[in-house]
């Protein structure tokens, strides 16, 4: 449906469901359900992901930004939710049974232009990189500017008491970072797909589906980190299957947290 301006009509706001652990379970099952049934996006998706570590790595070694490996191997996956954009597009038209094509896929962030999307977009990248320039300060801030100028010849210093003391308080911050944007955005991004919702109400009924099913909502949290993190240890080569399994489980996941009003 439109409006009188001929823009669509603002959805009903969905309704919090009660879940429980089983529901990751099965979000995980129609994940590689529907990765199976449309392979070619996920390993593309995934490829670009693992080529983008790769050339991120190869970056910081040639330009002796070593030390920022650290704080970008943590902060990497926080852009995962905006990237997956197109595989929840992919598991909503298989769930609805609606046909569509790679270049249906590919372009589903530009056709959003006019729509609430992009705006979450730009603030998970925002996101991403101030906490690339926290994480900067916090290594300047515990080891000094001669750390940072002699980090590429020795490692000793981070099993010194301030380098230690820098990395539990840098892990630390990074945890809640990452926390805060899973809670904004783990319903948020597939709901602004589905639904015409703004973005603020989009991230204030994602904390609320996180607030009302904690459990659920936090173990997946644990379960997207360690999926992820194990998928790059093998030079990111893991994410070429994780990855799309896990964007098409979150699709999943935010069917499970919402249900659609009555007439929608």
């Amino acid at each position: 449906m439109t409006d009188a301006t001929g823009h669509p009509a603002p959805s009903k706001l969905p309704e919090i469901r009660d879940m429980s652990l089983a529901d990751i379970g099965q979000a995980l099952a129609a994940g590689w359900r529907d990765f199976r049934t449309a392979p070619v996006f996920g390993l593309v998706f995934g490829a670009v992901y693992a080529t983008g570590g790769w050339g991120l790595y190869l970056f910081l070694f040639a330009t002796d930004l070593v030390w920022l490996a650290l704080p970008i191997t943590v902060g990497f996956p926080l852009l995962g939710p905006f990237a997956a954009v197109g595989l929840y597009e992919i598991s909503r038209r298989l769930e609805s049974g609606t046909p569509w094509t790679l270049r249906d896929i590919f372009g589903v962030i530009w056709r959003q232009t006019n729509r609430q999307l992009p705006l979450m977009s730009w603030l998970i990248i925002i996101y991403f990189l101030f906490w690339s320039f926290f994480a900067h300060m916090l290594f300047a801030f515990f080891l000094g500017p001669s750390a940072l100028m002699n980090v590429t010849s020795s490692y000793a210093f981070l099993l010194e008491p301030e380098g230690l003391t820098m990395l539990l308080v840098g892990s630390a911050f990074g945890a809640v970072f990452a926390a805060l944007l899973f809670a904004l955005t783990v319903v948020s991004l597939p709901l602004l797909l589905d639904k015409e919702i703004d973005f603020v109400t989009a991230m204030l009924t994602s904390l609320s589906v996180v607030r009302h099913n904690p459990v659920v909502m936090w173990t997946w949290a644990a379960v997207i980190a360690a999926i992820t993190f194990a998928a790059m240890v093998p030079g990111f080569l893991g994410l070429l299957i994780a990855l799309p399994v896990l964007g098409h489980a979150s699709w999943h996941i935010y069917r499970a947290a919402l249900s659609s009003p009555d007439g929608e």
